[in-house]
Formats: C-alpha cells, structure tokens, sequence
C-alpha cells in the first residue's frame, strides 16, 4: 500500500469533515486568486490602455486618491519644446457616475491631441471640433449604458450627444465616455485644470533619454511627476493601499484555512492512535509516520488549491461583468499566479501538518494494547 493510498484512506475516514476542511481551504485560495488578480488586472489594464493611446511617458499627480490632483493646464506647454518629445496631449481624467452607471471612466482630450488617433470609430463618427456638445462611447460603455449613435447622455448637468461608438484597443479605453477638454472642462467648473499629460517621445528615443526626460519634466512642473506610462498606476499611493488589502485579506482567509487543516490533521490523529500504533509495533520508523500524515494533509492543501483556484476564477469572471465593474479592468489571472495559488495551498497542508504529525510521532507502540 503506497503513501497516497494511505493518505486517500485516511481522508476518507470523515469525508464530511474532509469535505468541509477542503472548502474552507478553497475560499481563502479563492480570496488570493480574485483578490490580487483584479489588483493585478487594474494595473495591466491601465498599461494597455497607456500603450494604445502611444503614451511612452505620464505626467500627473498621484496621490491617495484613485484619479490624478488637478493642476494649472498652462504647466503643459512646459513640455512642449523639450529634446525628445514629439507630441502632448493634456487630459482629464475621472471616475464618476454616468446615468445607470455607477462608476464610469471620463477621459477628456485636448482636441487634435495624439490620444484621438487610436480610436477606430465602429459606429457614427468622431465630434466635429472641440466645442462641439458631443461625446464618443468605448465599446463596453455603451453597452452599459445602453446606448447607441443618436441617443443623448446626462453628463453632470450637461445633455451631450452620442456621436459616435468606437474601438480604443484596450479594456479601459472601450470601458471609458470619451469628450473633448474644454467641454469637459466648461461642464464642471474646471476650466484652466487638467490632471495628466500625455507625452509621446520621438522614435528611437533611448529608455535612459526618457527617465532623463522624465526628471527634467518633474523639475519643470513642481504640482506633478512624470514617470514612464508603464509605472503609472503602481506610482499610486491609492494602488499600493489596494494591492497591500488585497494581500492582506488574502492571508487571513489562508489563516483560517491553516486552523482548519491543523484541527482536522488533529482529529484524524487522536482517532488513529491504534492504527498508528499497530503500524509503529509491526516496525514503521517515527519518521515514515511522520510523513503519512505530512501526505494527507499535503493532499488537503492540493484539493483545496484545485478548487480555490476554480471557484476564484468563476467568481471573478462573474464579478466583472457587473455594470459596476464593468468596463474599469480586466483580471490577471495568468497561470503564474494559478500556480502560487496552489503551492501556497501546499504549503499551508504541510505547514499545517507539522504539529499533528509530531503528536503522532510520539506515540508508544504499547499504547495499542488499549484500543
């Protein structure tokens, strides 16, 4: 009889109490699967949506707050005339309430900026010019929102026509309610403010000459920072007090799950001190003990890793495609962080199954004369 077998036997013995240890298991894998892949996701969806508009750099200022402070929209032209830039476009971008939506992305472009050139118009057409009381609608937020080319769109206190639906290439830009800047900016008081400048670089402009660049635009402009577009979001204090919950939440639900093992390894011992004894008197070493139950409670970690990482990836399939979600990222659920997920799993068996396994070591053959 192998290892496993013994490990599936004993198992088996309570196969509700099994069961129940299992499922406390893969909730808090579940938890570190959603968790940290929509974390994960918001960043990797807002680098995309960077690396379709053709933004090599991001000059804005990130603080506690999921969107960008505003500053005086004259500290652009700053960065015009400086080596290596070829082209700005200023912008404001918000999170707001948008009709049946909750939660929405605004982005308001200076018109005739570069950030206009990525989007594939599906439908309709682009404004006409920037005073043009017009918006365009991503893909996804028109779905949302459920409108089409013609109908109109409450922004604020402002009745804009939908002009047109368009293909941004990414999740955040077809998730986004697109407009002009000075429209945008007449609309809510914010007239002279922006929150981020866009920055393309000139072709073959080295990654050194950019964090050089970078450093000058900073010095430049005292109300901002400029990174590189790829360490946008994790320049935010408000990602990092995310990502840090998400972990954070992750590994309390772990902990429960390391409680639940440890008592059911705890059980499966106090119950087995015949057996476990029978097997020490027929001449089983302390150590081939030990690791019996190392196997099964490894064996607990594995099945409650696999069916963590299912149930992580149904529920968040399913949480994005709530219209309060919808639109704002997609989740990073690369096989990398599936493969975590159930080593730590793993791990958190075995972990757990080193203080049963040590009880159980200890036990006197003798002591299967009282069965």
């Amino acid at each position: 009889m192998t290892f496993l077998t013994f490990a599936i036997r004993g198992l088996m013995r309570r196969p509700v109490r099994t069961g129940l240890t299992i499922v406390g298991i893969s909730i808090g894998i579940a938890a570190v699967v959603a968790l940290v892949g929509i974390s994960r996701g918001f960043e990797t969806s807002w680098q995309n949506g960077m690396k379709t508009r053709g933004t090599d750099v991001v000059v804005s200022s990130m603080g506690s707050a999921i969107t960008p402070k505003p500053f005086a929209a004259a500290e652009a032209e700053r960065t015009r005339s400086l080596p290596h830039v070829a082209e700005i476009c200023p912008l404001f971008v918000d999170f707001i309430s948008v009709e049946k939506a909750d939660m929405m992305i605004v982005s308001a472009r200076e018109w005739g900026g570069f950030t206009w050139k990525n989007l594939k118009v599906v439908s309709g057409r682009l404004p006409s010019d920037a005073k043009e009381k017009a918006v365009v609608l991503g893909q996804t937020a028109a779905e949302v929102l459920q409108k089409k080319v013609g109908d109109t769109l409450q922004l604020e206190t402002a009745e804009l026509s939908v002009v047109g639906i368009v293909d941004g290439g990414a999740v955040v830009e077809n998730g986004s309610v697109i407009l002009s800047l000075s429209l945008f900016q007449e609309i809510t008081g914010n007239e002279g403010k922006i929150n981020i400048i866009d920055v393309r670089v000139t072709p073959g402009t080295t990654k050194e000459e950019m964090t050089q660049l970078c450093e000058r635009i900073t010095s430049l402009i005292p109300e901002a920072r400029a990174v590189l577009a790829g360490e946008n979001i994790r320049d935010s204090q408000a990602y990092r007090i995310i990502r840090a919950m998400s972990w954070g939440t992750s590994l309390l639900a772990v902990l429960v799950g390391v409680l639940g093992v440890m008592n059911t390894m705890l059980m499966t011992v106090f119950e087995r001190t015949q057996e476990i004894c029978v097997l020490l008197a027929v001449g089983w070493k302390r150590i081939r003990i030990v690791r019996m139950i190392l196997w099964e409670s490894a064996l607990l970690g594995l099945l409650g890793g696999v069916g963590g990482v299912i149930i992580g990836i149904i529920g968040v399939k399913l949480l994005v495609t709530a219209p309060a979600i919808r639109g704002l990222l997609e989740p990073d659920l690369n096989p990398q962080l599936l493969a975590r997920a159930v080593l730590i799993s793993v791990v958190v068996g075995v972990f757990s199954g080193l203080y049963p396994a040590w009880r159980s070591s200890r036990l006197m053959p003798s002591q299967a004369l009282h069965g």
